[in-house]
């Protein structure tokens, strides 16, 4: 069995201490902002928004790099299984509450989107007392891609966030619906 502080567990801890960061530098101003004006391209955007970014792009990156190893190299734990989905869930949720706090996103997409995770969790945990594990489907990991990006692109401040985020709310609702149905029968 592979040690719980391997490569792939540290990486999934790493995004647990980089939503901190996240939400510090989201609410930071007065550090300048940055201007792109090319092409029919306008944006400006403020220097903790770019370095929140920067740090959400990088986090939600680990949650791929320590998925391939822990597949690839043998390092699937408990506490892998256990921290992995936590961490992605802490780091998405704070970057969701900081963009409430600064007014950039309705609290009702948030409410939505947590409220998935609450009953996917749910599902879960019920299925686990049969000893099931109900694994992330296609649709929760096009979920948790929509959500990413659609964050990134209302951190970053670029044209057409919300839409994006419409389209993440309605797949995090789709792929919500299909582990209900999955988990149906541990219900009866």
């Amino acid at each position: 069995m592979a040690s719980s502080w391997n490569l792939p567990n540290l990486l999934s801890l790493s995004r647990v201490f980089l939503a901190p960061l996240v939400m510090v530098f989201l609410s930071v101003r007065g550090l300048g902002t940055f201007e792109i004006k090319t092409a029919g391209l306008d944006i400006t955007a403020n220097i903790g928004d770019i370095i929140a970014g920067i740090v959400f792009i990088a986090a939600s990156i680990t949650d791929a790099v320590d998925g391939y190893f822990a597949r690839k190299r043998g390092m699937v734990t408990s506490l892998g299984k256990f921290i992995d989905p936590l961490a992605d869930k802490i780091l998405v949720v704070a970057a969701l509450i900081t963009l409430v706090e600064l007014r950039r996103l309705p609290a009702w997409i948030v409410v939505i989107i947590v409220s998935r995770e609450f009953i996917v969790s749910g599902v879960r945990m019920v299925a686990a007392v049969d000893g099931v594990v109900i694994s992330a489907s296609r649709g929760g990991k096009a979920k948790t891609v929509s959500q990413i990006i659609a964050i990134a692109m209302m951190i970053l401040g670029v044209p057409y966030a919300m839409p994006v985020m419409w389209v993440a709310m309605l797949l995090t609702v789709w792929s919500g619906m299909d582990y209900l149905i999955k988990g149906r029968d541990y219900f009866r």
